[in-house]
């Protein structure tokens, strides 16, 4: 039961190219930095990312991304990202753009074994209609859009509505970020940072956690535990160092 392994470098190390990852994290609150770094370092490439954003130039997932080792993006929000912009723009990478509560509820969906669900976000648009581009070529023109979706319409308590059909998102792996975590995997995740990581923890087949404060089993309390231990398969403990390194996206200040 103890799942705790010795490095961020261990628990990524069979992590192999071409895996589809679900990412916790929004901007850059609660993204899973050190493994990140450690996927980074490790050379893994041709990577699909199921993240709320790609990090930022430099940082999170951003690193990924300029080190070209980013196949396809399933994201809500690119727009802190210049380098993802370039790419995607010049035909270096293919990028599914999703609504926010969608990306959320298809992660959700694929951690509770629901293989699609209906939503009434997109109907009337190319969500749904289809043509959103996926892929530019070097001319920017389209050369991948996105399917149109099977839409149905059902009768609720405002009266008959359309919905469209969103499938769920499995990943090979998950990478999520925690405050505290035991070595049974039990998670808690602190304010904001709480965010996409217990989505992302379920749906990943392999879930890896970082902790910034691992415990013993039974000191948290069961209520007090946000994502159970069944999602989660490694937990990586940082170092004081590593848990307080803490990016800030946007910083605003008085005179």
């Amino acid at each position: 039961m103890d799942k705790v392994v010795a490095s961020a470098a261990e628990a990524v190390a069979d992590i192999p190219d071409g895996s589809r990852l679900a990412v916790g994290g929004f901007g850059l609150c609660g993204i899973p930095a050190i493994l990140i770094e450690a996927l980074l370092e490790a050379g893994t490439s041709e990577l699909e990312v199921a993240s709320n954003n790609a990090g930022v130039d430099g940082w999170g997932l951003g690193q990924l991304l300029a080190a070209g080792r980013l196949r396809r993006v399933i994201a809500s929000y690119v727009g802190e990202n210049k380098e993802f912009a370039r790419q995607f723009l010049s035909g270096e990478l293919e990028v599914e753009l999703t609504p926010q509560g969608t990306l959320a509820e298809r992660m959700r969906a694929g951690g509770c074994g629901i293989p699609a669900f209906y939503t009434a976000t997109g109907v009337g648009t190319q969500v749904a209609d289809g043509g959103l581009p996926w892929r530019y070529d070097a001319d920017g023109n389209v050369v991948k859009a996105s399917p149109p979706k099977e839409t149905r319409t059902f009768t609720t308590a405002e009266g008959e509505r359309e919905f469209v059909l969103e499938e769920a998102i499995v990943a090979d792996y998950g990478l999520v970020r925690a405050w505290k975590g035991d070595r049974h995997g039990n998670l808690v995740f602190r304010r904001a940072a709480r965010n996409f990581n217990p989505l992302a923890a379920m749906c990943g087949r392999v879930t890896i956690a970082e902790v910034e404060h691992l415990v013993e089993p039974g000191e948290i309390e069961p209520e007090e535990v946000h994502t159970p231990g069944i999602y989660v398969h490694r937990v990586v403990a940082l170092t004081p160092e590593q848990a307080a390194d803490k990016r800030i996206e946007k910083r605003t200040t008085t005179p």
